[in-house]
């Protein structure tokens, strides 16, 4: 073979070695419930039930993804919402999740919601190695990549918001009688070791009474009552937004003044503050991480203007007023996010390692300064906060941003 042959055989199989491998590079891949033309995602959500005010978010998800499929996709993948109701009842929810995974074949199941249903399909999401990403609800537990690699948060987590409230009382009220309600479940006693954790050694001396309530009570009147009796001058209220707005209105009806806490999952100014009465909800403190569609600040905020514009065109029967909508928008703009970064590796693998690569990342509806980050270690996406009172129809922000990292 003469040299000029050799070159051209080697040049030949460079050609070959170079196109394979490009060949390689454009290869998709896919799991189960993606394809090229689709992209499977489940949810679960309490659509009807006590915690049936958080439907919201579902249906609010929905529209968004809509709204992305008519645009043309994600990468030219229609996203498939499929979402089911549990009632807020974990035996159901462990039966939509298999569902799911086995019947619908989703490729993940994304922002299903409850401390309790999220608790019930844990396992069973790892041992099938199925996402279960951006779970909407804050307890601590999300938070633990080594022992569930499947299971991501979203929203701050409930530690770290009552360790702010119970900063804010040690410095403001130092001789605060505390009183406590909450949810007699996972998600009320997650926020209850917050309290007590950022109380510190206080914790025993301040906190005078503590009342535990089911979801399945008609009303929390009752508990309402005997923690005022107590004698408490500052009433921490751990509660869904049913309960919340019970609580409210009672704390009103029975002319107890404590300084109300009210945690962040039941701040919706549309489905808890309105329908307990704006006279009621006076001087409230909570927490927010996103901009409220009630506060005529945002008005003209390019990130609302956005959201505003979503609800008027693709969710004009959702209220923007119901703290649900902005969340539902903004989670969903996560996970489009997350979707594109996967371009065209749309693994389960893939899904949680782009899930786990969130650099600053925001979707506009987020407060100033607050930003998403992950990381292999971290799987708790946002855990920035700021103090909010409600004054007249809105909430008031004040303070500044405040980080607080609780771990799994």
């Amino acid at each position: 073979m003469s040299a000029t042959t050799k070159l051209a055989v080697l040049g030949a199989a460079f050609a070959f070695v170079a196109t394979s491998g490009s060949a390689a590079l454009a290869q998709k891949k896919y799991d189960t419930g993606a394809s090229d033309t689709e992209i499977k995602i489940g949810n679960i959500m309490p659509y009807s039930g006590p915690a049936s005010a958080y439907g919201i978010i579902g249906r609010t998800e929905a529209a968004y993804f809509k709204k992305i499929n008519d645009a043309g996709g994600i990468n030219g993948r229609k996203i498939n919402f499929i979402s089911y109701d549990d009632a807020y009842s974990p035996p159901k929810a462990v039966e939509q999740a298999r569902k799911l995974v086995e019947s619908d074949e989703v490729l993940l199941i994304f922002n299903s919601l409850g401390t309790p249903s999220n608790s019930a399909i844990q396992k069973y999401m790892n041992s099938k190695k199925v996402p279960q990403l951006f779970v909407a609800t804050g307890a601590t537990k999300w938070n633990d990549p080594k022992d569930f690699p499947w299971t991501m948060g979203w929203q701050p987590n409930y530690q770290s918001e009552t360790q702010i409230y119970a900063k804010y009382i040690l410095k403001n009220m130092p001789n605060a009688k505390i009183a406590v309600l909450y949810q007699n479940d996972d998600y009320g006693k997650d926020y209850l070791k917050g309290l007590k954790d950022g109380l510190g050694q206080k914790a025993a001396s301040m906190i005078v009474a503590e009342e535990s309530f089911e979801t399945s009570q008609p009303t929390i009147d009752s508990n309402i009552v005997k923690l005022k009796a107590s004698n408490a001058d500052v009433f921490i209220d751990i509660a869904t937004p049913k309960f919340a707005a019970q609580a409210i209105k009672k704390v009103a009806e029975i002319g107890w003044k404590p300084t109300h806490f009210l945690n962040n999952v039941s701040a919706s100014v549309g489905s808890v503050i309105k329908p307990a009465g704006f006279e009621n909800a006076q001087d409230i403190i909570s927490a927010a991480y996103l901009k409220d569609a009630s506060d005529k600040q945002w008005d003209n905020d390019p990130g609302m203007k956005e959201f505003y514009a979503f609800m008027a065109k693709d969710f004009p029967e959702g209220d923007k007023l119901d703290g649900g909508t902005v969340v539902g928008f903004g989670v969903a703009q996560t996970l489009v996010q997350v979707l594109k970064q996967c371009g065209d590796n749309l693994t389960r693998e893939n899904i949680m390692k782009q899930a786990a690569s969130l650099k600053d990342f925001r979707t506009e509806v987020l407060l100033p300064g607050v930003k998403i980050n992950t990381a292999a270690n971290d799987f708790a996406p946002i855990s920035q906060l700021q103090l909010m009172k409600f004054k007249g129809e809105k909430w008031e922000l004040f303070g500044d941003v405040i980080s607080a990292d609780v771990g799994g």
